[in-house]
């Protein structure tokens, strides 16, 4: 564009020496049209400038790993004047690495028109895929001049984590509350507002849990079991602080979120309803979600993702491992790529629970032998990268 400029330059200096030479009229009609025509080309793209928007368009906002994600960057010109080429620098990252990738776009755009460019974008793993334009510059028709539009224009895609076989066994142990809502699914307790189940009648059962009615029915004795109330007994903490910048980030990230998603699933899948713990950045505090259901676990996967500023700094875990507030639960599992000593040694002396589980996510099995050296009380569990499944194949929760 500078040699446009510099060539501009020349013509109009070469006009300018050919009417002072030359008397003619046209040696100066040509020289005002030299003139002109850039202040022209000026008024008309910088016309335009105001009156074009631009914004990405996402067919879905949820994608597999290693799907095609369709992607589209729409400029709308609503000015009379064409543009006759608009170029854009695109750059998307995952939220979990700060390596960015970036390509150029280029299109002309018609007056009152829009323009719809459409590309193809991947990620190989889990998490928020940004995308984000660096610019989107217009240029007049002669490319004189160049004006940038839309600053700040991004936009979000969430990367689906895959769901991993968990093998292992479930602890029957539960936290029992007076005030819960919440019931076991296991054992019966003595909580009449909630019936557990209804069996025949046996010796030493009280009369006052007969179900007279149907009893009348069967021509037996049928009698009701009530419900125990009980707190969220199990718990999953995934710490998700930053601890190695390095080529394996994205891999120990996405290892992490599909570790936590796979244990949550095995739970569901044992009646085991539990809690995620996580620390949101964006609010600044740690925050608890139930899971009752397999619905609940995408939602608040995605929300654990969502919560990371791009900076991906986090509070220390033993910050929650110290807190007063923190509940007596019947089993802990800690999710990690490091296996910190401060961390570990809050968690085994902190936190009430009969079962306490440190996963930690490493390179390689060679790493593992580094957790040789945790606190009695916690039973540690090393997940090599994108082994999920063989890693975690006997645990207790």
């Amino acid at each position: 564009m500078l040699l446009t400029k510099i060539l501009f330059a020349i013509l109009i200096l070469i006009c300018a020496a050919f009417y002072v030479m030359y008397v003619w009229d046209f040696a100066l009609v040509l020289l005002i049209v030299m003139i002109a025509l850039p202040i022209i080309m000026f008024v008309t793209t910088f016309i335009a400038k105001k009156q074009i928007n631009a914004q990405f368009i996402l067919k879905e906002a949820v994608a597999a790993k290693n799907t095609s994600i369709p992607v589209q960057l729409c400029i709308t010109n609503n000015s009379f004047f064409p543009i006759g080429k608009a170029e854009a620098r695109i750059e998307y990252y995952n939220i979990f690495n700060n390596s960015i990738s970036t390509f150029d776009i280029y299109m002309p755009i018609q007056a009152r028109n829009s323009q719809r460019m459409t590309f193809q974008l991947s990620s190989r793993y889990c998490g928020a895929l940004i995308i984000k334009t660096a610019y989107i510059c217009i240029f007049d028709p002669l490319r004189i001049f160049s004006f940038k539009i839309s600053k700040d224009l991004a936009a979000e895609m969430y990367v689906l984590p895959e769901i991993h076989e968990i093998g292992g066994s479930v602890s029957e142990t539960e936290s029992v509350s007076d005030e819960s809502i919440r019931f076991s699914e296991i054992k019966p307790g003595d909580d009449p507002s909630e019936v557990f189940d209804l069996r025949q009648y046996s010796a030493g059962d009280k009369l006052n849990r007969i179900h007279w009615k149907l009893s009348s029915k069967k021509d037996d004795f049928i009698v009701k079991d009530y419900s125990l109330p009980i707190d969220c007994s199990t718990t999953l903490f995934i710490d998700l602080k930053y601890y190695d910048d390095s080529d394996y980030t994205l891999p120990v990230f996405d290892t992490l979120i599909e570790t936590l998603t796979s244990l949550s699933h095995f739970l569901i899948d044992n009646a085991r309803t539990h809690s995620i713990v996580y620390y949101d950045c964006k609010i600044k505090r740690f925050v608890t979600k139930e899971i009752k259901e397999k619905s609940d676990i995408p939602e608040t996967v995605k929300d654990i993702v969502f919560s990371l500023r791009e900076d991906l700094l986090c509070e220390s875990p033993e910050a929650y491992f110290m807190s007063e507030d923190i509940p007596n639960v019947s089993s802990i599992t800690y999710i990690s790529s490091s296996a910190d000593p401060k961390s570990m040694s809050c968690l085994a002396a902190n936190v009430n629970a009969a079962i306490k589980n440190a996963v930690i996510v490493v390179k390689s099995l060679e790493q593992s032998a580094n957790l040789q050296n945790m606190p009695e009380q916690l039973r540690a569990i090393p997940v090599v990268i994108g082994r999920i499944s063989a890693s975690i194949k006997d645990i207790e929760i």
